[in-house]
């Protein structure tokens, strides 16, 4: 495991998932205070520690940072920027051309295609309703 710099950090040996969390061990971790003093602390795995996809309709959510974003018709929509997960589900943060970002929920009906190899994900975006002349 490495630092957000790259530096090396922890060798991680086994681990489990407990209320949202992992526990592991790491063998320079030799106490109690020490694991406190690293409460925290994030990790990151470089992208060739990952198993490759096995299904070319498979990929890791950062795969789709920096994709073009197209709308069904193939107008351009701008990238993708980030994925977020505020607790109801993944959200693609979209920056556009021009102008402040925006947010799609990541589902099959706005995203109905990842084109991982083209760097390319089709949207079709709900019909906003603020602003919707239509809704007043």
């Amino acid at each position: 495991m490495l630092t957000k710099g790259g530096a090396p950090a922890l060798t991680l040996q086994g681990g489990r998932v407990h209320k949202g969390s992992l526990i592991t061990r790491a063998p320079e971790i030799t106490s109690k205070e020490a694991a406190d003093a690293l409460r925290g602390l994030e990790l990151y795995a470089p992208r060739d520690a990952f198993a490759a996809p096995e299904d070319e309709d498979e990929f890791y959510l950062a795969d789709l940072i920096g994709l073009a974003v197209r709308h069904m018709d193939g107008a351009p929509l701008g990238e993708i920027r980030a994925v977020h997960n505020f607790g109801a589900g993944d959200l693609l943060e979209i920056a556009p051309p021009q102008g402040a970002s925006y947010f799609l929920p990541f589902t099959r009906a706005v995203v109905p295609e990842v084109r991982l190899a083209e760097g390319v994900v089709v949207v079709d975006p709900p019909v906003a309703i603020e602003g919707d002349e239509e809704a007043g």
